[in-house]
C-alpha cells in the first residue's frame, strides 16, 4: 500500500468515526475530492449533510470556508468585493476575499437563494478563479465546492438550473439512517458533549491528496471500459435504442462532463480498492452519483413516480460491456 493510500484511508476511518451510517456518503465525497470535483448532497434536515463537510474538513490540513445561503444574499458575500482603504494618505481600491477563497467551501442550503447568487459559483466551480470588476484571481490549488440542498419540494427553496447541476462532479442522495444506526448518533453526539482532555489530531495533509491524484492519473482503463463508459452516457441521450421504456422517461439526456466523470470517478474508486486497473464494476460503482443529476425526466416518468436511480438501473441492465 503506498504512503498515499494509507493517507486517504486514515481519512476515510476518521471521518466514519463521526459520521455513522453514511459510508456511501463518506466513500463519495473522497472520491469527489480524489478527482478534483464539487459534490451536491441532497437530503431531508438532519441527515448529518453539513456534519459529513465539517468533519473531512477536520481531518484534513485544509481551511474551510461556510457559506449560509439566504434569499437575501448577495454574489458579492460569495466571490468578495472591491472596498476602498487609505493607505499612507491615499485611497486606494483593494479587493476583500470572500468564503469561497478557501480549501473546501461549505454552501449551504444552496437552493435557498436565488439564481444570480448560484451563478456566483459557477466560475469558481468550473475555471477555479473568480473575476471580479474585470480582474481574475485565482483560487487555491486544492480547491472543493460541496454544496448542501433540501430536496425542492421543501418551502422556500429553487431547483438548481442545469447549467449549475451540471458542474458537480457527483449528487450524493442522503437518507434517514436505521434504528441501530440512530441510537449510536444519539450516543455519539451525547458523548461529544462531555468535556474531554483536547488530543492532537493527525490531519492528512495536501500534499498526500495531490500525490493521490496523480497516482490517480497514471490508472490504466482500457479501451473497451472507455466504450462502456461512453455508452452508457450515450443511453441517456438515445434511449430507443435499448428500450421503449427508456425512450419515454428520459427528456433530456447527460452532457459529455458525464463521461469526463465518469472516468475520473471510477479511476479514484479503482485506486482506493487498492487496483492499478478499472473494470466495469468499478464504472458501475460510480454511476449513480455520476448521472442522477444530470437526467431531465419526462413528465411521464414522473406520472409514473419514476426516480433518476431507478432510470440509471435500467440502463445499467441494457448497456453491455464491450
Amino acid at each position: 500500500m503506498s504512503e498515499a493510500l494509507a493517507a486517504i484511508n486514515q481519512l476515510k476511518q476518521q471521518m466514519q468515526q463521526s459520521v455513522l451510517g453514511q459510508e456511501h456518503v463518506v466513500d463519495s465525497l473522497i472520491i469527489s475530492m480524489l478527482s478534483n470535483g464539487n459534490v451536491l448532497l441532497e437530503g431531508l434536515p438532519g441527515t448529518a449533510k453539513t456534519r459529513s463537510i465539517k468533519t473531512m474538513a477536520a481531518v484534513m490540513d485544509a481551511d474551510l470556508g461556510r457559506i449560509q445561503f439566504t434569499a437575501d444574499l448577495l454574489p458579492s458575500d460569495v466571490t468578495g468585493t472591491e472596498i476602498f482603504q487609505e493607505l499612507n494618505g491615499k485611497q486606494l481600491l483593494t479587493f476583500q476575499q470572500g468564503p469561497v477563497f478557501n480549501n473546501l467551501v461549505l454552501a449551504d442550503e444552496i437552493n435557498r437563494a436565488p439564481a444570480k447568487v448560484q451563478g456566483a459559483l459557477l466560475e469558481a466551480m468550473e475555471e477555479r478563479q473568480v473575476t471580479v470588476a474585470g480582474e481574475t484571481h485565482k483560487l487555491p490549488e486544492l480547491f472543493m465546492v460541496l454544496a448542501t440542498q433540501n430536496p425542492i419540494e421543501q418551502e422556500g427553496t429553487y431547483p438548481l438550473p442545469e447549467a449549475q447541476m451540471d458542474r458537480f462532479l457527483v449528487k450524493i442522495n442522503i437518507d434517514y439512517p436505521d434504528e441501530e444506526t440512530e441510537l449510536a448518533v444519539v450516543r455519539l453526539v451525547r458523548g461529544e458533549e462531555q468535556p474531554k482532555a483536547s488530543a492532537e489530531q493527525v490531519k492528512v495533509s495536501q500534499d498526500a491528496i495531490f500525490t493521490a491524484r496523480q497516482q490517480i492519473q497514471q490508472l490504466h482503463v482500457s479501451e473497451n471500459v472507455e466504450r462502456y463508459i461512453v455508452a452508457l452516457v450515450m443511453a441517456t441521450r438515445e434511449p430507443e435504442r435499448y428500450d421503449s421504456e427508456l425512450k419515454n422517461w428520459i427528456e433530456v439526456g447527460s452532457s459529455p462532463r458525464a463521461s469526463i466523470a465518469l472516468d475520473k470517478c471510477s479511476r479514484a474508486y479503482a485506486w482506493l480498492q487498492g487496483k492499478d486497473f478499472v473494470d466495469p464494476d468499478d464504472v458501475r460503482c460510480i454511476v449513480h452519483d455520476v448521472l442522477r443529476h444530470r437526467l431531465i425526466l419526462s413528465y411521464e416518468a414522473a406520472a409514473e413516480g419514476i426516480s433518476s436511480d431507478q432510470v440509471i438501473d435500467e440502463i445499467v441492465k441494457q448497456v453491455a460491456v464491450v
